[in-house]
């Protein structure tokens, strides 16, 4: 900027702050209108403008870090500038804390605060200090009184069950045939865009959606679901790739089972198309918050048994893993605490593969079946969890209104919540399906279990046997062989008076 000296011949140093809460547009439009107006107010006033410092779409309010305001502070304590130049002194500071942090900055250092809308702000007698304080507080109250507000719309929309706004959620968006006007974020110019339904299901993201609640229910893993997504090519809403955390977040959403949600607490029923039922719902969410639930970390298992076959030497427990370690030509289970020893990876998988499928051939095999959900009464279940949500309500509206004690409200909420997580998990297992189902009563069973994929085997396994792998006895066992098949020992998990098998 052109550099205007003032009467006196002398040129004040001034630096602009300008912050807009919220840009929806992402356009900068706001905060350039605050600077030209300050430029101005700096060319009308003689003064030299040094630097000028942006924070857009950041709210003082809020109490997120402004990085531009911070590095003003600290320009102005190096002697950088005399003046300040702003829009408002409400683009300063909405905060009691930061007004007096400021303050005392401006006081030590001799910088005076102008501003385009409110005029000088002296904060060096303690009457401008009164002045500067007494609009804090106003406009405190004011981002105070909004937020409220805003969130009071947002409520009512929740209990409504209207869409609330924000990002277009993965599964609903069908465009309606309108457009609206929009500003391109990266050019600032206006384009329209399509206006979309949010009460509507798109339908492949619906499909997907509902194929990670099978999978997850079927005994698979979530990441081999994020895996699904990719290999369809399925993005976030934003063009990103789905990863654990995204994955896990969509399945998560109560809107997902039509269940409309506010500050974390289920208030309704929603307006837009559900993509599952409410049981399947509630069955994904136990499966996936269980803190037993066996995950595989680091690289996608290759072997049946990897971390699930357990190591036998002396009283370990650890899981096995495969590798080629101690010189091996044959990848091995080995312990994974490095006990020494391996067995060959081929051999243990066939033999433990040959126990399920002719276990799982025999005319009883329909015996190892988990008890189904025909006994239960889902409408009931459903219903009866409704009640003890309305309970949680009524129970947090008693307290605030002074007419039940903290104990009183902790006591009913804790046995409230504990009876709401006993039906979830009746309702859970309504929708929970058996990795046995799809192999007994096969024709085949052989056939069946080739053709499923190494995930869904392994969750048979984890389902029906126990198999923990000894020390192998030296030399050449009695059939010629050199592997010894007494050392892998199995356990029925499902047939507890079935003894276990050593040996062929």
């Amino acid at each position: 900027m052109k550099t205007t000296k003032t009467p006196a011949g002398q040129r004040t140093r001034a630096v602009i702050y300008v912050r807009i809460s919220q840009d929806r547009t992402g356009a900068h439009l706001g905060v350039d209108r605050q600077r030209e107006d300050c430029q101005a107010l700096a060319e009308r006033s003689g003064w030299d403008v040094v630097e000028v410092y942006v924070d857009n779409d950041i709210s003082a309010y809020s109490g997120k870090k402004r990085p531009d305001y911070r590095r003003m502070l600290q320009g102005l304590s190096e002697g950088g500038a005399t003046v300040v130049i702003a829009w408002h002194n409400d683009r300063l500071h909405r905060s009691p804390t930061e007004l007096e942090e400021y303050i005392d900055i401006s006081e030590r250092h001799g910088v005076s605060t102008h501003t385009v809308q409110a005029g000088h702000l002296d904060l060096s007698t303690p009457s401008g200090r009164m002045t500067a304080r007494i609009h804090g507080a106003v406009a405190r109250h004011e981002s105070e009184h909004k937020a409220e507000r805003v969130a009071r719309a947002r409520q009512q929309k929740a209990i409504a069950g209207e869409w609330g706004g924000g990002i277009r959620p993965f599964g609903w968006g069908v465009p309606t045939g309108e457009t609206k006007a929009a500003t391109d974020k990266k050019t600032g110019e206006e384009v329209r865009i399509p206006v979309l339904d949010m009460n509507k299901a798109v339908p492949e993201e619906a499909a997907a959606i509902e194929q990670g609640h099978e999978m997850l229910l079927s005994g698979q893993s979530l990441k081999s679901w994020v895996r699904w997504l990719a290999d369809k090519g399925f993005l976030t809403p934003r063009g990103n790739p789905i990863g654990h955390v995204e994955g896990r977040d969509m399945l998560m959403r109560p809107r997902n089972a039509g269940i409309a949600v506010y500050k974390g607490e289920e208030v309704g029923t929603g307006l837009w198309q559900p993509l599952v039922p409410v049981e399947k719902h509630r069955a994904v969410v136990a499966v996936l918050m269980d803190p037993n639930r066996r995950t595989s970390p680091g690289s996608t298992p290759k072997w049946l048994g990897s971390l699930i076959y357990r190591c036998g030497i002396a009283d370990c427990t650890a899981t096995t893993r495969v590798t080629k370690a101690g010189g091996s030509k044959r990848p091995g289970y080995r312990c994974l605490t490095n006990h020494g020893g391996a067995r060959r990876a081929d051999k243990v998988d066939q033999y433990v593969e040959d126990l399920i499928v002719e276990r799982l051939s025999r005319p009883d095999a329909a015996d190892l079946l988990a008890p189904g959900p025909d006994d239960l009464d889902v409408t009931g279940l459903q219903q009866e969890s409704e009640a003890i949500r309305r309970r949680l309500t009524d129970l947090a509206a008693l307290f605030g209104a002074g007419q039940i004690s903290m104990v009183q409200f902790t006591e009913g909420s804790d046995v409230a919540r504990a009876q709401l997580k006993g039906v979830n998990q009746q309702l859970a297992r309504a929708a929970t399906r058996d990795p046995l189902v799809s192999l007994v009563g096969a024709p085949d069973v052989r056939k069946a279990w080739k053709a499923m994929d190494l995930e869904q085997q392994r969750s048979v396994l984890r389902t029906l046997l126990e198999v923990v792998i000894r020390p192998a006895r030296p030399g050449r066992m009695p059939d010629g062989s050199y592997f010894d098949y007494q050392a892998i020992e199995t356990r029925w998990k499902r047939e507890p008076h079935f003894s276990a098998i050593s040996g062929r």
